[in-house]
């Protein structure tokens, strides 16, 4: 648990989010190990799960064309949490990774519960689809 909050802690997304939210976050959020060539977040499908890369690396593609890499720290899934519409992008493991995951329903409580989060989650989400718009000239 401390470790994750400490991931959680150095994320800038969750820079302005009081420390109670934050521990709420850090004990919802499920661990897993990712080995190399697994998809994630599959483009166009409804998926509820919101990721902190905790090691390793992921690719972020839209349409077959490589977006973005992230690593430690990075995170991924921001759109899905506010629209619960079908994923912008695909995201696979580059690298064996260690991921926190979160689930769509166990964020809204928390979203309810802290307007900072919620305005991080929503101002993340906004970059996110207008990164992806410019990167493919949508």
């Amino acid at each position: 648990m401390e470790e994750r909050l400490a991931l959680l802690g150095r994320v800038p997304l969750f820079a302005d989010v009081p420390a109670d939210v934050l521990a709420r976050l850090a004990g919802m959020a499920e661990e897993r190990e990712v080995p190399v060539g697994t998809a994630l977040t599959h483009e166009g499908r409804h998926e509820g799960w919101f990721y902190v890369i905790e090691s390793g690396s992921v690719l972020i593609e839209r349409s077959g064309r490589p977006l973005n890499t992230l690593g430690p720290g990075d995170f991924f899934g921001s759109i899905a949490l506010v629209d619960a519409g079908p994923r912008t992008a695909t995201a696979i493991a580059e690298a064996p990774s260690r991921v926190l995951a979160i689930s769509n329903e166990q964020f809204r409580e928390l979203l309810d519960d802290s307007p900072e989060l919620r305005d991080a989650i929503l101002a993340a989400a906004d970059h996110n689809l207008q990164t992806l718009d410019d990167e493919t000239g949508v």
